[in-house]
């Protein structure tokens, strides 16, 4: 399976986790929906890690994507609102992510040089 999907999936089961944490404020039976998207968010989240993801890489577009969409979905689903800052703090989390993906992947010179180690 892709390892683009697998973090995808990880992605999208965090969100749901955490929107459902939010609703289980109000309705506690949620909480069921919580654990088992944190359940299965982790174990995408490894699952993907075992393709050989860099965990820096992994780990950051699955937290900058997931604050992303909580927040842009709890608009929408709680009525929350996004200040300024908020868009522009996720705007730069969203940029460092791209920059340490973009720097991940060694280039072509490296690559060479560790196949020779």
């Amino acid at each position: 399976m892709s390892r683009w999907l697998l973090l995808t999936g990880a992605i999208l089961a965090e969100v749901v986790g955490t929107l459902a944490l939010r609703a289980s404020t109000d309705h506690p039976l949620w909480i069921f929906l919580v654990v088992f998207a944190y359940i299965a968010a982790f174990a995408l989240l490894g699952l993907t890690l075992r393709t050989g993801m860099n965990i820096g890489v992994a780990y950051g577009i699955w937290g900058a994507t997931g604050v992303a969409l909580v927040a842009v979905f709890a608009m929408g689903i709680f009525g929350e609102a996004l200040s300024v800052g908020d868009v522009i703090g996720i705007t730069v989390i969203v940029a460092g992510v791209a920059l340490i993906e973009s720097g991940s992947h060694p280039r072509r010179q490296d690559r060479t040089q560790v196949g020779q180690a």
